[in-house]
């Protein structure tokens, strides 16, 4: 196993996924908000504000592509790109979105 593959297995190991709609919606903004602002995510040539930065991210989310995680032995939480970690421990998909 490489280097990279133990790295990404014990991040997977650490995390829990938190379903976006156990936050109430002011915690999923301000979580979305300060990812947009510590990523300083490139959006090419188009300029867009916070606010359609922060409706990015939580369409990611509701589309699944993104994933909220929280880290209990550091008690941090942090939005990843869903393909970015396997095997995280998840709570049954809710099938009404």
């Amino acid at each position: 196993m490489s280097a990279e593959e133990h790295a990404k297995n014990s991040k997977a190991d650490s995390v829990v996924e938190v379903p976006y709609r156990d936050l109430s919606p002011e915690a999923l903004y301000g979580l979305a908000e300060s990812f947009v602002l510590r990523e300083g995510t490139d959006y090419g040539e188009h300029a867009y504000t916070l606010a359609q930065k922060v409706e990015h991210v939580l369409a990611q989310l509701r589309k699944r592509e993104a994933t909220i995680v929280f880290n209990p032995a550091t008690g941090g939480i942090d939005i990843v790109l869903s393909r970015q970690i396997g095997g995280i421990r998840r709570e049954p998909a809710d099938e009404g979105t």
